[in-house]
This record gives structure tokens, sequence and C-alpha cells, in this order.
């Protein structure tokens, strides 16, 4: 079989045509008929409405929404058809889904139509979704605010290559067949990591059990003292010109670990004392995720020079010659703790433990010695099932990164 970059080479010897995405498909916003609760149905005949809610970044397709709109409301909204793209323009914005359906879309979403004599669908689908095409979309879509928007103009202004149809084909054919390799071997990795936390869970919930011979106190007992952040209200706002300092949320705090990202907000150095004035960070602090999703948790490793964490998030200082920072975070994360620390929770649509309550949890508390012996033998458990530099989530990245390589390495036209 022809090698697909000496089939570029012969087909086109001088280069590959680009154009905008305005000169070959009909680029148009949505439109939401208002309010958008008077034109609901619950009718399944109705008009598919189609939110971004619905729809996961991982898929290529829509294929069904979770409501409907009625007649009425379609012709307030923008129409979209089967085989046509859509792109969401605002906040996790810019990514392509090809429609299986017919229905409508509200102004979070770009239509892209009437395509077809320039470019197949599947061949549009991943030319957008490619690392240089991303990255222009988000750079032009970057306004300098802390909401970047991606509109029509800049949309139609964006040049894709439009190789011949026998290029495009045979790219989709090698895209989609290494997609469903990697797809494959990634449905396999993560069967296996599954079954890897299933035994890890079971490990450390036996290793933290215990019976009568072990002392069991409240936490109040066993901690210096439990704080938690502050909300920015009228102390601070978050996002200013001069903010360099991460503000860590419940969003921030994943498998035992505190990862800020691009997207977490920012404080500056002034917000920054006054939240330590209230939190008072230091290692080996445990931060506990006390409303909303409730029950992460992560130990302070290093010092907290430039974070430091929301309302909600609790900073839990233990006694150290009477519980390890370790302990306190595996047995929080323990199954017969965090069933007793849940029956704490209250409040109406935002959850939440209160601190006083949270202090009167009662736990084990084992000599330190024993302490010492769990933490080890659960460290391990956690590096194989959660250290991103180790082990199976980092074989499920570096698949995804050589597909992403391979894919953008075969859009590297040489312009005509």
């Amino acid at each position: 079989m022809e090698n697909i970059f000496d089939m570029i080479e012969r087909l086109c010897p001088d280069g590959v045509e680009f154009k905008t995405l305005g000169e070959i498909a009909t680029i148009v916003r949505g439109a939401s008929p208002r309010p958008i609760k008077n034109f609901m149905t619950g009718d399944i005949n109705g008009i598919h409405w189609i939110k971004i809610g619905d729809v996961s970044p991982e898929l290529k397709y829509i294929t069904d929404t979770k409501e409907y709109i009625t007649i009425d409301g379609a012709k307030k909204s923008r129409f979209v058809y089967k085989g046509d793209f859509i792109l969401s323009n605002s906040m996790s914005f810019g990514r392509p889904y090809i429609l299986n359906i017919d229905g409508c879309i509200h102004d979070g979403w770009l239509s892209l139509s009437n395509f077809k004599d320039y470019v197949s669908a599947d061949y549009l689908y991943y030319i957008l979704i490619s690392s240089d095409i991303q990255n222009e979309m988000r750079k032009k879509a970057s306004f300098g605010g802390a909401v970047s928007n991606l509109n029509a103009d800049i949309v139609r202004g964006i040049k894709i290559p439009v190789p011949p149809v026998e290029v495009q084909r045979e790219i989709v054919r090698i895209l989609d067949e290494y997609s469903q390799k990697v797809t494959a071997l990634q449905h396999e990795l993560e069967k296996e990591l599954d079954l890897r936390k299933k035994q890890y869970s079971y490990y450390r919930d036996k290793l933290l059990t215990f019976g009568s011979d072990v002392e069991y106190k409240i936490l109040g007992e066993v901690i210096v003292s439990l704080n938690t952040g502050l909300n920015p209200r009228k102390f601070f706002k978050l996002n200013t010109d001069d903010a360099t300092n991460y503000y860590i949320t419940i969003r921030e705090i994943k498998n035992g670990k505190i990862l800020p990202t691009e997207k977490t907000d920012r404080i500056n150095d002034e917000t920054l004392k006054l939240c330590n004035n209230r939190s008072n960070l230091e290692i080996g602090d445990i931060l506990f995720s006390g409303t909303g999703t409730i029950g992460e948790t992560a130990v302070i490793t290093e010092k907290p020079t430039n974070w430091n964490i929301k309302e909600g998030v609790y900073a839990i200082k233990p006694i150290k010659n009477k519980i390890l920072p370790f302990f306190l975070h595996y047995l929080l994360q323990s199954e017969k703790i965090k069933t007793a620390y849940m029956k704490k929770v209250a409040g109406g649509t935002v959850k939440s433990i209160p601190m006083a309550e949270m202090k009167k949890l009662i736990i084990p508390v084992p000599p330190i010695e024993e302490q010492e012996r769990i933490v080890k033998i659960l460290d391990r458990f956690d590096t194989l099932c959660n250290d991103l530099t180790s082990g199976i989530p980092t074989e499920i990245f570096a698949r995804k990164k050589q597909y992403k390589y391979y894919r953008d390495k075969i859009f590297d036209f040489k312009r005509r």
C-alpha cells in the first residue's frame, strides 16, 4: 500500500491549497428562544435541544439529547441538520462534533454546514481537532479576559488545508484505524486500572479496619486545628491583573494530589496573605473537601508559597506525635470512615459537613509505629494506581500523545 506521504507528494507535488473556513462552509451562531423554559417539552417527538452539557470531549458524533423543544421554540432558535458540524464557542470552546441527528442549538454553539464540495465531514473533523487549528482558535479567542469567546468571524478566518479527495479519504482511513486501536488499548488499560483501584480500596479498607484493641478518639482530640479558606465576597477579587498565585478549590484536589492547571483561578499577593491568615497552611496539613464533592483529600508536602484555598476546602492540622498526616489522609478515604462523616452532611442544594461536626468524627488511632507500617503499604498501592509518572495512567497518556503526534504530522502539508 502506498505511504500517505508518498501519495501527498504524488498528488500534490506543488503543495496543498489552503482555504479559509468561511470560503468552504456556512458558519453561523446558534440562538436561544427566551425564556427557554416556555419552549421545553417532554414529548420525545419534539425537536432535539443540543446542549454543551450533553456531550463528552471524547465523542465524535452527537446521536441524542436529554431535552427537547417545541416547534415554536425551534423557530426562535437555530436549526441544524444531520451531517452538519457544531462547535462550542465559549468557555471550553473549539471542540467539533458531527451531528447524527437534526436539532436546534443555542448561542453557545456555532454551526458549520455546506462544506462537502471541498472536504468530507470526517476529514474536517480531524483537521479541526488538530493541534495547529485548536491552538489558533484558542489564541484568536483570547482577548485578555477571564472568559474566551470563539465567534463566527474568527472561525470563518481560520485556514485549513484542502487536499484532493483521495488524500482526504486515505487520511481519514489511517486516523480512524489508529484511533480505534488507541481507544481499544485505552479501554483495556482502563479496565486494568479499575481492577487495581478496586484491589487497592479493598486492601486499604482491610488495613484500616481495627478492633477493640485500638484506641478510638474524636478527630478534635488529635488535631491542632481545622480551618477553611476564604471566598471572594467583599474580601477580594479573583483573576485581577496582578494575580499570580493559585486559588485552590475542590477541582484541584484529585487522587490525593494538589493539581492547579491553566484554568485554575488566580489571586494576588495581598489576597494570598489574607487567605493564609484564615487557613494557616503548613507542610503536613491535610486538605479535605467539606463542601460539594465531599471527601477529596490531599496532604501538603511542600511549603505553600504561591497558593491558598477556597472556603469549603478544610485544612486539617494533625498533632503529628498522635496521628501521622498520611495515615489520617488514608483513613479519611476508607469506606467505614467515609460512611461516618457522610452522615454528618447537611444543607440544601450545596451539601457540606459543618466543621464542628467534622471535629466530632470518631476515628481509630493505633500506635505511631503501626500507622507508619500501614502508610508504607498504602503508599505503594497509591503510586501504582494514581501517580501520573508511573504505571498504567502513564501508559494511557503515552498512547494518546503518540496518536496526537502522528495525527498532527499528517496535517503538516506544504502550502501551494
